[in-house]
């Protein structure tokens, strides 16, 4: 069996919703990372990134990075097209799921979640969020321009790039970070997804 290892709202989030739409048989590791679970031994010992997501294949080997997870799981699980078969496509997919995980999570949302690794001091935390705040308004900016290729989903289906969009998604509502009118209904249209409600229900969130 596969073991997941994963913090409720984080990024393993959108990890967390590709394992239930592939329907894949699974045990979670819950990270606390205010504790510094994932500074322990045990967790460097498997991982010595000490990142998560990780997940734990049945030979005992791991796999750490969202982009990397998602496209293990999409390839094992190819007859679900979670990747996009052409080559433009499936570039396509990893290009968004790059950019919401390298820029809009990594770059952006840190400095809101994260400020003092990027303050000089302490007095720089306050400007540092706002800076979090308006690069993550300018990024879905962007992303409402890649958005106008297709009506709905990332790749016209639904494909691991709506995965790693849902959760940054996810974190702008629950940050009150408004949504451009595309991609709030990339957001909506996540929702409707009877996988998403529940992993989200699953995870602790009210709908």
């Amino acid at each position: 069996m596969l073991t997941f290892y994963m913090t409720p709202g984080s990024c393993t989030t959108g990890i967390h919703i590709l394992l239930e739409e592939v329907d894949e048989l699974f045990a979670v590791e819950l990270v606390n990372l205010l504790e510094g679970d994932n500074r322990s031994d045990t967790y460097l010992a498997l991982n010595p990134k000490g990142t998560i997501p990780m997940l734990k294949l049945e030979d005992g080997s791991v796999l750490t990075e969202f982009q990397a997870i998602a496209c293990w799981l999409a390839w094992q699980h190819a007859r679900l097209k979670l990747i996009p078969s052409d080559a433009l496509g499936a570039a396509r997919a990893i290009e968004m799921m790059s950019y919401a995980v390298g820029t809009i999570h990594l770059q952006a949302f840190a400095r809101i979640f994260t400020p003092e690794k990027f303050a000089a001091d302490a007095n720089d935390i306050e400007a540092v969020k706002k800076e979090g705040r308006r690069r993550v308004a300018e990024c879905f900016d962007v992303v409402s321009q890649l958005l106008d290729r297709n009506d709905g989903y990332v790749c016209s289906e639904f494909s691991v790039a709506d995965a790693a969009l849902f959760y940054v998604e996810f974190w702008a509502d629950r940050s009150d970070i408004p949504l451009p009118e595309r991609v709030r209904a990339h957001y909506n249209l996540m929702l409707t997804r009877p996988k998403v409600r529940q992993v989200l229900m699953e995870e602790g969130y009210r709908l």
